[in-house]
Parts: C-alpha cells; sequence; structure tokens
C-alpha cells in the first residue's frame, strides 16, 4: 500500500482549513483535523476497554486504517450535514462513494491497493466490532464539542434536534464497556477531556500562521505518517501500534507543562533533562490515574522517550542508537521506532510552517522555524527513507 505520501498527507492537512460548527455561536473554533485526532484518541480508549474488560481481540490495523480511511472521506466531502450525507447515501450512496474514489485516486502516488482497501473497508459488516468502536468514537468526539457549543446557543433552532440525534447515536453503542464508562462522568471522561485540551493548545505560540493548527491535530498528522511508513514495510502488528500510538499520544504531556519551544530546550544544558523527569512526576501524578491500572504499563511504554528506538528483548527494554534490527520484527518483542515517530513529528512541523509562509501569513519565528527544520531533516536516514525527497515534495505543494 501507499508509503508516506506527501499529497495524501496535505489532504489530510486540508482539514485543519474546515471548520465545525460554523453555524453555531461557539467560544474558540472547532476543526475538524482536530476532531478527527480526538476521535483517533477515543478510539483507542475504547478499544482497550473491549480487549480489557470483555477479552475481545481487536484489530488494532483496522482501527488505524478505517478511522484514516473515515478522514479521507470527511475531508472529500467537506461539510456535509449528518442529515443530508445519510440521505444522500441511502439514495445514490455508489455514486458518492465512487466520487471519494475518483478524488483519492487523483492523488499523485496513492496506489491501487490503497484504493482497494478503502473500497473494502466501506463495503465490509458494518457491525463488526471495530467498525461500532469507531462510530462510538465519532459520536463522542462530536457529543464533547456539542456540550461545549450548545452553553452558547441554548435556544439556537433546531438545537435540542441535535441533542437528541447525538445521544441517540451514541445510546445505540451504549453495550460498549468505554462508551458506559465515559458517560458515568468519571474516569474514563477525564481521559477524554484531558485529551481534547490538546486541541485549544495552538502549535507555533509566538507567531500568527494559517491554517492555526492545535496539538492534537498535529499530533494525528504525526500518527498518519508513522502508519503509512510502518505499513509500508511490513511491520508486525505491535510494532505497527506503537508507532501510531507513540506518534498520536507524543505530546500528551503538554497538557500539563505546556510547550517549551525547542531552541530553549537545546541552549539551556541539561533544561531536556529536568522537563522530561519533571513531565514523568506529572504522567504519573495526573494522566494515568485517568486510567485503569492495567494499562499503566503499556502507556508508559508508549509516552515516555518517544523519540527513541526500542524494543522488549529477553523480557528487558532495550534501547537502539540505529534502526531496529529486522529479527525484532515480531510482537513479542514490542517495537517501537521513535527516531522514525521524531522524523515525522519535524516532517509535519516543517509542513505547518511551509504551508502558512505560501499563504502570505509570516513571521521573523515562522521562517527561521522552517529554515531550522529542513536544516535538521536534509541528508538524514531513517528506515532507509528518502528524507530529502519528502521535505523537496513539502517544498513543491501547491497552497
Amino acid at each position: 500500500m501507499t508509503s508516506l505520501n506527501i499529497d495524501l498527507i496535505n489532504l489530510f492537512f486540508q482539514a485543519a482549513h474546515m471548520r465545525r460548527w460554523n453555524d453555531h455561536l461557539r467560544p474558540v473554533e472547532f476543526i475538524e483535523l482536530d476532531k478527527q485526532a480526538h476521535k483517533a484518541v477515543i478510539a483507542w480508549a475504547l478499544a482497550r476497554y473491549e480487549e480489557s474488560e470483555n477479552g475481545a481481540e481487536i484489530d488494532w490495523r483496522m482501527i488505524i486504517e478505517g478511522g484514516m480511511f473515515e478522514f479521507m472521506q470527511r475531508v472529500i466531502l467537506t461539510d456535509l450535514k449528518p442529515p443530508v450525507f445519510h440521505r444522500i447515501k441511502r439514495n445514490k450512496g455508489e455514486e458518492l462513494q465512487e466520487f471519494v474514489v475518483s478524488e483519492l485516486s487523483a492523488i499523485p502516488g496513492v496506489d491501487s491497493a490503497m484504493m482497494e482497501a478503502f473500497r473494502s473497508y466501506f463495503d465490509v459488516d458494518t457491525f463488526s466490532l471495530e467498525r461500532r468502536v469507531l462510530n462510538a468514537a465519532h459520536y463522542l468526539a462530536t457529543d464533547w464539542e456539542f456540550r461545549i457549543v450548545y452553553e452558547y446557543n441554548p435556544r439556537l433552532y433546531g438545537i435540542e434536534d441535535t441533542r437528541r440525534a447525538i445521544d441517540l447515536q451514541i445510546e445505540d453503542h451504549y453495550d460498549l464497556v468505554g462508551v458506559q464508562r465515559t458517560l458515568l462522568g468519571k474516569k474514563s471522561a477525564g481521559f477524554v477531556d484531558f485529551t481534547g485540551q490538546l486541541r485549544f493548545q495552538s502549535r507555533w505560540a509566538r507567531s500568527p500562521r494559517s491554517p492555526m493548527t492545535s496539538v492534537l491535530g498535529h499530533s494525528l498528522m504525526v500518527a498518519l505518517m508513522a502508519f503509512l511508513i510502518s505499513n509500508n514495510a511490513g511491520d508486525c502488528p505491535r510494532r505497527m501500534y506503537n508507532n501510531f500510538y507513540t506518534a498520536l499520544f507524543h505530546d500528551l504531556p503538554e497538557v500539563l507543562t505546556k510547550d517549551i519551544i525547542s531552541p530553549i530546550k537545546r541552549n539551556i544544558g541539561g533544561l531536556q533533562e529536568i522537563l522530561d523527569g519533571y513531565e514523568r512526576e506529572l504522567v504519573e501524578d495526573r494522566l494515568l490515574p485517568l486510567l485503569p491500572s492495567r494499562w499503566h504499563p503499556g502507556m508508559r511504554y508508549l509516552l515516555f522517550e518517544p523519540g527513541t528506538n526500542k524494543a522488549m528483548v529477553s523480557g528487558e527494554e532495550k534501547v537502539f542508537d540505529e534502526d531496529i534490527p529486522a529479527y525484532l520484527n515480531v510482537d513479542q518483542n514490542e517495537p517501537r521506532d521513535g527516531r522514525m515517530v521524531k522524523m515525522c513529528d519535524l516532517l509535519s512541523a516543517y509542513l505547518e510552517a511551509s504551508s502558512s509562509i505560501k499563504h502570505g501569513i509570516s513571521s521573523r519565528t515562522l521562517r527561521d522555524g522552517s529554515e531550522e527544520l529542513r536544516d535538521r531533516l536534509v541528508g538524514t536516514r531513517v528506515r532507509d527513507l528518502d528524507v530529502n525527497a519528502l521535505v523537496d515534495a513539502i517544498d513543491s505543494l501547491e497552497v
């Protein structure tokens, strides 16, 4: 299937321009990229509950890839309201799907294998557990937004109809353990709120940009890049899982510390070590208590030192300065390509800066940051990727 493709990544990035609830009064902008990122986090939690509480065997590839395919469909169809979308789907479902496929097929470098997987995903049984988890995550993320929007629009025409429609959709998924826990308003709801706060935390805080991206939206961009690389490389399922969710969660501690810009970290000796230790303390005290205790070891494995390569060797965690050896590419070794995740992090940041500058929204901070990111990326080698070509592809994008 398609490897890391900047044209496809740019399609996802267009969701940073897509505003949600734009016919409602709202205290902040709700952005489609952020919604999709929040959905991905919630889907992880719901699927983990099904694993740990019900003993379900989760196809994590389907959770990740299915979420990506649903995101692709959403970006192509832009801002159709749900009732309109479902009406069109009932009457012109095949034509609608063919339109989406034709639009995706026109993206340079998107191969037939991805298009076949995309078609198959929407043709399969919609009652599979993974599809239901993704549907539930979609409605819980929507409900999270709606509860904020409702406070500013309690008398808006049709607002109660919207509330009932969301409530009914969530009720259809009430058999999922994670949905029940979230609606109880206890720890699980706290985790949804905790991660949702990163939707309000802007990247590049000292510079105007277009589009303005959040920390959580950025994290999804990094995770999608990591998934495409892992998928194309033939990584074992746990390696693909570890890479995607390490990328998705790599900035979660910023809810607790806020963003500290890279130049400060690099130029104040010993600061990074101090911050790493403090972040660990805050994660242990504030984040992990929002999740079941049996999940904590796995979450620590994903969260801590996200930029390092590591695997379990003879039951012990081992760090690798270079690419993980091929013989460790099996599930029981829990391989994770942190250096690749870091490269994707830098590529996503470079795309953000480059896109804004091309839109004519710039600043010295943004220009200096863009040049520094380019210098850090050019000439690097991670998992045999042609990083220079990826940087050149970002430079060549039209906005």
